[in-house]
């Protein structure tokens, strides 16, 4: 039982691959919740511009006999 306990301290194998599973899931948390935030400031830039758009066409129109 000593020797089955020491050989599974010693054993580093499975750390590798938590250390790739946990910086691999901040990676994506973090692109996630960029492109969230990313996509927000863009469709909000867009309805601004589009604001614009609709308040000079009728200024146009209202100017157009």
């Amino acid at each position: 039982m000593q020797a089955l306990f020491a050989r599974f301290v010693r054993d580093d194998q499975g750390q590798d691959l938590i250390e790739y599973a946990l910086l691999g899931s901040f990676v994506s948390l973090a692109a996630y919740t960029g492109a969230n935030l990313l996509g927000t400031a863009l469709d909000n830039w867009l309805t601004a511009v589009s604001d614009e758009v609709d308040d000079a066409s009728a200024s146009v129109a209202a100017q157009i006999p």
